[in-house]
């Protein structure tokens, strides 16, 4: 077997130290070799979950020596995720970056034609597209159980908390906290997975705790393609009431509640190998002419997605999130905004390669 892909982690706050770096040293193969942060705390922890470890300060001394890396993860605040990715691929890094790539669909476009420059991977952490009840979702709809669908509803709300990192209650639109970019990219994006790119977006977005300037909760209004409406919600400030996905069609729906378990158990500090790790242990419903039926839902599985990217490295597979997945949810984010500021529905223009995929993946 190869040796160890050795993995550098920019920025080591929650995305950093719960999702990646987590998710990293679980997959055979891979390995994180350099954590990048400027908090004492945050650098003292990394040493102590991962041994040999080389901390450093500042991004640039990541990019200064590109031999000593096989992967860049860009896991730091919005607003660097672009710098810090160019700058990556320049070195000649394949990157991996979380969530939202950027500010701008242009942007999205221009980190695609920088990666193809380079010759080097660069593929977007949609982590959300491997939730337990999602894949559950996606099967249901691979196997044909839901027939034609109509309409999709999905939300991801939380109840209102104290914002802990800054960046995140900014007015400043460089620091991107909106939750438009937040949740509302896992649930535009889990959208357009299963139903294609929308022709036509509306949106409402909301500034509600007059303490906090960003946008904290939205609605987000599809019309795909085939005719499928999906109804999404993100918000940071409303307490979940309704089931997490609802599925609906003339001849049958689905519904399930809850959220996947992996974030709440990462942030408890367990292994994603440890047994039990992303089991959801809560059924969903189908509904047909018949009645009611209990539907398992999947366990979580965010390993596959560094699965696939270390195969991805290696030249062995495909990115996990294809670049033209990533420009369509930018595009479709880029509606959303526009239509929250107008207050009316946004049309989109048809573009190539992206996905619609209703297989379990």
């Amino acid at each position: 077997m190869p040796d160890d892909l050795r993995v550098a982690v920019i920025g080591y706050g929650l995305a950093g130290s719960a999702f990646h770096a987590p998710l990293v040293d679980a997959v055979e193969g891979m390995r994180v070799t350099a954590v990048v942060t400027g908090d004492a705390d945050r650098a003292a922890t990394a040493r102590e979950r991962h041994p040999g470890v080389v901390v450093h300060g500042a991004a640039d001394a990541v990019f200064a020596d590109p031999g000593a890396h096989d992967l860049v993860v860009v896991a730091s605040p919005n607003r660097f995720h672009v710098e810090q990715a160019t700058a990556a691929l320049a070195a000649g890094l394949p990157v991996v970056v979380d969530k939202p790539a950027a500010a701008t669909a242009a942007e999205v476009r221009a980190l695609a034609a920088a990666a193809e420059d380079a010759g080097r991977m660069l593929t977007v952490f949609q982590n959300r597209r491997w939730d337990g009840d999602f894949l559950t979702v996606r099967r249901l709809l691979a196997e044909g159980a839901l027939g034609a669908v109509a309409r999709f509803e999905s939300r991801f709300e939380r109840g209102a908390k104290p914002v802990r990192a800054r960046w995140r209650a900014s007015r400043d639109p460089a620091d991107l906290g909106s939750i438009v970019y937040d949740l509302g990219t896992h649930v535009a994006d889990q959208a357009i997975v299963l139903f294609g790119r929308p022709t036509e977006v509306s949106a409402e977005a909301l500034v509600t705790r007059p303490e906090i300037g960003a946008v904290e909760d939205a609605t987000i209004s599809l019309t795909h393609e085939g005719g499928v409406r999906s109804y999404l919600r993100a918000s940071a400030t409303t307490v979940p009431v309704a089931p997490r996905f609802a599925v609906a069609g003339p001849t049958a729906g689905y519904r399930c509640w809850g959220m996947d378990p992996q974030e709440a158990n990462s942030r408890a500090g367990m292994r994603p190998t440890e047994p039990g790790f992303g089991a959801y242990g809560r059924d969903g419903t189908l509904i047909t002419a018949e009645g009611e039926t209990p539907v398992p839902t999947q366990d979580g599985d965010y390993l596959s997605f560094y699965r696939a990217v270390r195969d991805c490295v290696r030249g062995e597979g495909e990115p996990p999130v294809p670049l033209a997945d990533s420009i369509a949810l930018a595009e479709v984010i880029d509606a959303a905004l526009r239509s929250a500021e107008q207050g009316g529905p946004v049309r989109l223009g048809r573009i190539a390669g992206c996905a619609s995929r209703t297989d379990a993946g």
